[in-house]
This record gives C-alpha cells, structure tokens and sequence, in this order.
C-alpha cells in the first residue's frame, strides 16, 4: 500500500498514534476526544509543569471533565512528553500552539516556526501533519511546508500536511470539540483525504475546502465576523451615551425581530485569544497584498476604545458623586476576558485596571475564577466579596458578568456601580445607584 493508504487504514481502525503539540484550551480537549475513541495520545507539552499534571490524570483545562482526562491517562491512551524525541512514533501530528501579534499588532509566528522546525528534524514518511493554530491564509503553505520539506522528505509523496483551523469556544456547555463542524484544507488531495478521515473520527461534521489557505481565511474571517458587529454595537452605545439612551434596550429590542439580525452586545473591550487578535492577521496579510481592510481597522480602533470609554464614564460617574478620582476607591468585579473562565488573555478588565490607576484611583478587584492576578505590571489578588468590601468602595465597576456573583447584593451594599456587562439588569432594588455602559 502507498504510505497514504497504510496511514487512512491506521486512522479508521484507530491503531495510528496521535500527537498533539500543545496541551492548552485547544489540544487537550482534542487530546482527550482522541484518546476517549481508542487512539493512544502523545502530548507535547513544553511546560513541564501541565505535563507533569497530564502525566498525573490532573486537569486544568475548564473544557476537559476531569474524569474522562483521568480516565485515559490511567488506561494509557493519553501521556505527555515535554520535548519532540517521540514525534517518529506519532502517524498524525496536531499542531495547537499560540500566534500572539507583536506589539506592533504583526502576527507572530515563532511558536508556529519553532514546533515545525523540531518536528522536521524527526518527520518520517507516512505521517499527517495538521496545523490548528489560528493564522493568517498562507502560514501552512509559505512557512510550514519549506520547513517540513527540509527534512528531505516530500508533500503528497511520503507525508501530508493539511490545516483545521481549532473552532472552540471556552466555557460553551452546548458546542465542544465534538459536536461543532471542523473545516479541513490540504495542500494536496492526497493531503485533504487523510485530515478529513482523521477527524471523522471524533467530529460529527468535517467540512472540505479546497486548499490550506481557504482553511485559514475562514477561521480568521469568522473572528472577524465577529470583531465587526461587536464594534458596531459599541460604536452605538457611544452613541447612546450622548444621546441620553440606553443601548442595552435599544438593542433587547431590535433583536425581537425574528429575521435578519443577530445579537450582539456591548462591552469593556473584547478579551480572549481569538476576537482582539485574528482580525489583524487578516488586515497584515490584505496589506501584504496592498488591498486596505477598512471594516477590520475601523473595528479594531472602536474596540480598543472601550477601556478608555470605561474609564470616562467611570470618573464621570465619580464627580457625580462628588468623588476626586485620584482619591477614589474602586472595587472591579471580574478580571477574566469572559463569564465562568479562569483565562485573562486579552482581558479589557487589565486595561481598565491600569488605566484607572493611572489616574491615581486605588483598585482592588473580585473574582470566583481569577485568584490571583499578575499580568502587564499588574500584582493583585481577588478579595472577598463582602458587604464591607462592597461599601468602601467609591464606585464598583462590573467588567465580567459571572454568574455566580450575586447582583442584587452587590448593589444592596455598593455605594455605585458602573455596570458594563448588563449583569444587573434583573435587580429591580436600587436602580438608581446603576449606572450602565
């Protein structure tokens, strides 16, 4: 058999090996879907400290349920390694690694490059290699694959190399790894049959497309999908806020309408790894090609406007109250990117932070999930949520609507809150002292 038959016979009867490189919010949930169907899982995880937990049947990834990771570490389908010395065992390689921008919002592909480089140095013939990681249309054709092949070895003949852009979103109890449809694209046919037969193992809808870069541009224009609405909604609620209106009823009922809208709202900023970062690889590579994205640049400036606009509504709110904001006390609920996470990635809550200590106002903050907070020059840790805590601060500031904060009693006991997530928007009881985005 060509080592493209032998490698989709080990995929379907499920004797392949797969490696997954990277352990985070993206490869361990694929890691354990793999392992749950019967593949024995490789993970590489060059933190040592998350392989060491692997190694243990200890999960740190909200996603994962901590007795299916226990359950196939301890029947020996899942392991983890912290460098690439087993990638010769593995028959399919997933790639879950991150693509930060750089400061000057440029994608940054050194993970991608790296991983890639160390796994050509063990590539052998008869193994798929496929690229997760969210990236500009092209990352898999113009930068994998010349250091894949310098291994010797060639595309479509003795390996494959394919990209199924990672569609997970944290914390969603409805869609996880399973059940939300993957896009596949190969640089080749042969490439594309392999991914597609391997993912049909373990995901209920596998959609074609004809090549890498089709792949990646839908994923990034998902994202961007996304980025634009959002800024159009929080370019209203600046409107709004001029206007003497709210958005959050301007928008409850605009979305009645059961055709042609879809809801989105308003908010600090956006967080997360994939909404403030995946729209500037698309606008790098448009401008790569001299075409100017419009939409996405606009989208991107209102967006990271919004901790600015906090922080303004914020001080207004205090000379309402009388309150000088470089002596102020401000309390801030949530400091994760996203409701019920653990995960600050790109969090506006840091930037609200550190702007309202720029005017000099004192800030502690709450959060079930975030114990602990040190990022961006940032050294906080979470207090409790009491009455007293409540009271002594000038403005209470809700940047993150975790469910299991209770609403009413932070506006019973706060002097004011500032509410930039509609949290409160059940508590009848002290309206007065809500102020909403």
């Amino acid at each position: 058999m060509t080592p493209q038959e032998t490698l989709v016979q080990k995929i379907n009867d499920h004797t392949a090996v797969v490696g997954v490189v990277g352990l985070g919010y993206v490869g361990l949930p694929l890691a354990v879907e793999k392992a749950k169907v019967g593949f024995r899982v490789i993970g590489v995880e060059q933190n040592p400290q998350r392989a060491a937990k692997i190694n243990a049947g200890q999960n740190y990834i909200a996603d994962v349920a901590d007795a299916d990771l226990a359950a196939v570490v301890a029947d020996g389908r899942l392991s983890a390694a912290t460098d690439f010395s087993r990638v010769a065992e593995m028959d399919v390689i997933v790639v879950c690694v991150p693509t930060p921008l750089t400061k000057n919002l440029t994608p940054d592909l050194r993970h991608i490059e790296n991983v890639t480089g160390e796994i050509a140095q063990h590539l052998r013939p008869g193994q798929l290699v496929s690229l997760e990681s969210t990236t500009y249309p092209g990352t898999t054709d113009e930068v994998m694959l010349p250091i894949l092949e310098g291994s010797g070895l060639k595309v479509e003949e003795d390996f494959f190399l394919a990209h199924s852009p990672e569609r997970v979103d944290p914390g969603n109890q409805r869609y996880t790894t399973k059940n939300t449809s993957t896009i596949v694209g190969g640089v080749g046919p042969r490439s594309l049959e392999v991914a597609v037969a391997f993912y049909r193992q373990t995901i209920l809808e596998v959609v074609p497309v004809s090549s890498t870069k089709a792949a990646e541009l839908v994923k990034v224009f998902e994202n961007t999908f996304r980025a634009v609405n959002i800024a159009l909604v929080n370019e209203l609620t600046l409107l709004c806020d001029r206007m003497g209106l709210s958005a959050w009823e301007v928008l409850d009922a605009a979305f009645t309408k059961p055709f042609g809208i879809m809801p989105f709202y308003p908010g600090p900023g956006v967080g997360g790894h994939c909404i403030p970062i995946d729209p500037h690889y698309l606008e790098w590579k448009a401008r790569e090609l001299n075409f100017n994205t419009r939409f996405i640049a606009l989208a991107g400036e209102i967006n990271r406007h919004m901790p600015e606009f906090v922080r303004e509504k914020a001080i207004r709110v205090m000379n309402h109250l009388a309150v000088v904001p470089r002596n102020a006390h401000v309390l801030i609920l949530g400091v994760a990117y996203k409701r019920d996470l653990d995960d600050c990635r790109e969090s506006p809550a840091i930037e609200v932070i550190k702007l309202l200590q720029h005017e000099g106002a004192s800030v502690d903050y709450h959060d079930p999930h975030v114990p602990e907070l040190a990022q961006d020059g940032i050294v906080l840790s979470s207090i409790a949520l009491t009455a007293e805590a409540l009271s002594a601060a000038d403005l209470v500031i809700v940047t993150t609507d975790h469910t299991a904060v209770d609403y009413e009693f932070v506006v019973r006991h706060a002097r004011h809150v500032l509410d930039t997530r509609n949290a409160t928007k059940d508590v009848e009881t002290g309206r007065e002292r809500i102020t909403l985005l």
